[in-house]
């Protein structure tokens, strides 16, 4: 039996036998705080199964970008928190966002989401500038901004995640049940769709609210930091499953302090600390000075070995130096040098 078959038929018994929000259950009743976090929301992708853990995306990254970011500027109570990002993500992508705390990237990912008011610049999602482009996001908060002490179970919790397509006080449907649970398989939730939310470890709890994400089937996934505090296999099993997703052309944005795995899995990466420090793929910005300016590091630190030892593995399975088909921006922010001797990774003055 086809796991679209099986879908629909815990769907039907989703809908008509009280499991799930169907039971007398209209979307947004009853909806505990979700605090910061708002609806996940998201349209209009494939899915697909799980591929090689470690190893970047393999696909066929579009010239267009999904999402651009151009001399973006935001201020929160008062302070310049984003100054004068611009970056771009295209189809095909999963690009890792790495900064210290307090760099701004939570922020940068919710400003994507119009959830933060900008100052200044333009944010576009297939060209879309309005709210409305939300529709194409799916959204996964860090996981300490969800309220896990109410009462709900995990298909519900991942059914609500398709409030922006159900709408508001609206009961779901079957094709929403079918798509929460195949959500919930891609991530290895199935097995706990009616256990309550409270009721789950730390990194099932991270699986739940990706698969709330992915039961939108957005084409543009968002991820605050989706690795914190998560055990060795469920890192890889998330892992597996966003570079699957990369390869479907989905486009993925995840800020994370795994220096090490983002560089390892990522195919392009964004240095950022209130602007953009550089941006290109991991084997480009092999300049030690890139990572000391945006990280505020002594020349020797160990983050540096890390990140030299993870490059150096990268260059060598790719079989030749750096990977020139993937192209990179190199933008900067900090003062060190004029240009870095990556060609394209350079560092400019303010």
């Amino acid at each position: 039996m086809s796991k679209s078959t099986n879908a629909s038929k815990h769907a039907a018994a989703g809908v008509n036998t009280g499991v799930g929000s169907g039971a007398g259950l209209a979307v947004g009743a009853g909806v505990g705080r979700h605090a910061g976090t708002g609806p996940a929301v998201g349209s209009d992708a494939g899915s697909g199964a799980g591929s090689a853990g470690g190893k970047s995306p393999v696909s066929t990254v579009s010239a267009a970008p999904v999402i651009s970011v151009s001399k973006l500027n935001v201020d929160l109570a008062g302070r310049r928190v984003l100054n004068d990002v611009t970056m771009s993500a295209a189809a095909g992508e999963l690009v890792g966002l790495l900064g210290p705390n307090g760099a701004g990237k939570t922020t940068l990912l919710r400003s994507i989401l119009h959830l933060i008011p900008t100052v200044s610049g333009s944010i576009a999602i297939g060209g879309d500038t309005s709210k409305n482009a939300r529709k194409h996001i799916g959204y996964v908060p860090q996981r300490q901004q969800f309220a896990w002490d109410f009462p709900i179970s995990v298909l519900d919790t991942v059914v609500l995640g398709r409030v922006k397509t159900i709408g508001w006080f609206r009961r779901p449907g079957e094709k929403d049940y079918i798509a929460a649970i195949e959500a919930l398989d891609r991530t290895g939730m199935t097995k706990f769709r009616d256990r309550p939310v409270g009721d789950l470890s730390g990194g099932q709890r991270q699986r739940v609210l990706v698969a709330r994400a992915l039961a939108l089937q957005p084409t543009v996934l968002l991820l605050d930091e989706p690795f914190t505090g998560l055990d060795m296999p469920t890192q890889e099993l998330l892992s597996e499953l966003f570079a699957t997703l990369a390869g479907e052309g989905e486009t993925l944005i995840m800020s994370t302090h795994d220096i090490a795995g983002a560089v390892s899995a990522c195919s392009r990466i964004v240095l950022l600390n209130r602007t953009v420090v550089a941006d290109g793929t991991p084997q480009e910005l092999n300049d030690p000075e890139l990572w000391r300016s945006t990280f505020s590091i002594r020349p020797d630190n160990p983050l540096l070995a890390v990140v030299e030892q993870t490059v150096q593995t990268l260059q060598r399975k790719d079989g030749a130096g750096l990977v020139g088909s993937r192209g990179s921006t190199a933008a900067a922010s900090s003062a060190a040098s004029p240009a870095s001797s990556t060609p394209t990774a350079a560092i400019a003055h303010d």
